[in-house]
């Protein structure tokens, strides 16, 4: 249930491959004094093979608003195209991520606008959770479609390996992508697929499975991290243990179920587990 695509920038050829995606976003311009040489071709390609087309900016620290005319008076976007903030540069505070957003929505109404930000800037550096029409996360290391965030997403840039950077959009299809990004009904997100808990039995020290990967990457998520290596992460150890029962403590502090002793310890149990929300493998 989610959609393929791409992002390129100038490092990426003009005539680049299409086969089975739905969109592509290239990047348009820098700061206030660069602009990709093969955005016009990029983008072009993009329209002649049916695709939804974005253009991001990359944001460096000085005017938002000097920025946004930049951007889209050289963007130059189309009908329907979509528009993004690339936030990686550190020098820009997360109040001028912000309004970058904010004067791109009101100097193009007419057009999506969403912020591309990895993990860490999202986890560490954002304040406010403002991201425009949608969250377009960068996070590599998980599987596409399944970014380790909380936060709602509607773009998951997954993999920068081969010279391409590969991406999914949370959307049943194209055609309700490209109704999204023309402004129309905003379609309803895919409902998350969730591992359903396998049984307490199922936790046994030194197991080996892919579901224990998924646990580990989202205990790690929601900051229950007791592990002192990633290495093994498919197999439960004590660091699962440690962490899992950590995230008991939690969740009984946060909903105050009042649990003590033996409810608080491993294995893990069925309401704990379905309010993690370990994403299926």
């Amino acid at each position: 249930m989610t959609v393929n695509g791409i992002d390129v920038a100038s490092y990426q050829d003009t005539a680049y491959a299409t086969s089975g995606l739905g969109f592509v976003i290239v990047k348009a311009t820098e700061g206030t004094g660069y602009i990709n040489p093969k955005h016009t071709g990029q983008v072009a390609t993009g329209r002649a093979h049916g695709l939804v087309v974005g253009h991001y900016h990359y944001a460096k620290p000085g005017s938002m608003s000097a920025q946004v005319s930049y951007f889209l008076q050289h963007a130059a976007p189309a009908a329907g195209d979509i528009l993004a903030l690339d936030w990686e540069d550190t020098g820009v505070p997360d109040e001028d991520k912000d309004t970058w957003i904010k004067r791109a929505q009101q100097a193009a109404p007419s057009h999506r606008v969403v912020l591309y930000c990895n993990r860490d800037f999202w986890l560490n550096r954002d304040k406010t959770s403002f991201c425009g029409d949608g969250l377009w996360i960068a996070d590599p290391s998980s599987p596409a479609g399944h970014p380790q965030v909380q936060h709602a997403w509607l773009f998951h840039q997954y993999s920068d390996s081969g010279g391409i950077d590969r991406d999914v959009a949370n959307f049943a299809s194209k055609a309700a992508l490209q109704t999204w990004a023309a402004k129309g009904t905003p379609p309803k997100p895919p409902a998350p697929s969730y591992e359903p808990f396998p049984g307490a039995a199922w936790f046994t020290v030194g197991r080996r499975s892919p579901i224990v990967a998924a646990l580990h990457n989202r205990l790690v998520a929601v900051g229950c991290d007791r592990y002192t290596s990633s290495a093994n992460k498919d197999v439960i150890g004590a660091g699962d243990v440690a962490s899992y029962e950590a995230w008991q403590r939690k969740y009984n502090a946060d909903h105050g179920k009042g649990w003590s002793g033996a409810a608080l310890k491993w294995p893990p149990g069925k309401e704990t587990w379905d309010a993690l929300k370990v994403p299926r493998v």
